[in-house]
């Protein structure tokens, strides 16, 4: 019986989530499967990946073949890296205490990788967060301008000016006298 570590899908249309099974060669892709290693989900930035480091080698050492996705998923958890020691070990090039140094290493450095593109992420969407608040205010500064000198614009066309005012004031005696003389 040939075993494969392959993906198993889940979730719904659009939202696609993956096991991470060992299974035969032969079943369907979503069929019966001989033991579940771990998840996956793409839909995160970056993708959330939980990995039974422990099972997934153990199969490694039985012969069980990663497909291409499983194969990139297993190198970045390290899977295959502890199976490369493993091997080593087996063959007496390194101990134990050495495989799991080379491997604990390696996991850390992995970790500040993913918590820098994580703050990275955040800080990027955090800068388009500020900048879409900078355009939003400046776009409702020219609003409230225009708004204003609109306002400005109608009190001025509705009040006569200071000239007019007083040509009617100046008029309006001269038309009494006017009058007055018409009357007599």
């Amino acid at each position: 019986m040939s075993v494969k570590i392959r993906l198993q899908r889940h979730g719904k249309k659009q939202k696609p989530f993956y096991w991470v099974v060992a299974a035969d060669a032969r079943s369907k892709r979503d069929g019966k499967y001989l033991e579940k290693i771990g998840t996956y989900n793409p839909n995160t930035n970056p993708a959330t990946i939980e990995l039974n480091l422990d099972k997934a080698v153990q199969w490694l050492h039985n012969g069980a073949q990663p497909t291409d996705t499983a194969k990139a998923i297993l190198s970045y958890k390290g899977a295959l890296l502890k199976h490369h020691l493993d091997g080593g070990i087996r063959k007496g090039a390194l101990t134990q205490e050495q495989a799991d140094a080379k491997l604990a290493a390696w996991l850390e450095a992995k970790a500040g990788k993913v918590d820098a593109k994580k703050d990275g992420l955040t800080k990027a969407q955090a800068d388009a967060k500020a900048k879409a608040f900078k355009a939003e205010q400046d776009v409702n500064a020219k609003r409230l301008a225009a708004a204003a000198q609109a306002e400005a614009d109608a009190i001025a066309a509705a009040t006569p000016t200071e000239e007019v005012t007083e040509e009617l004031t100046e008029e309006a005696p001269a038309a009494e006298e006017n009058n007055e003389e018409a009357q007599a």
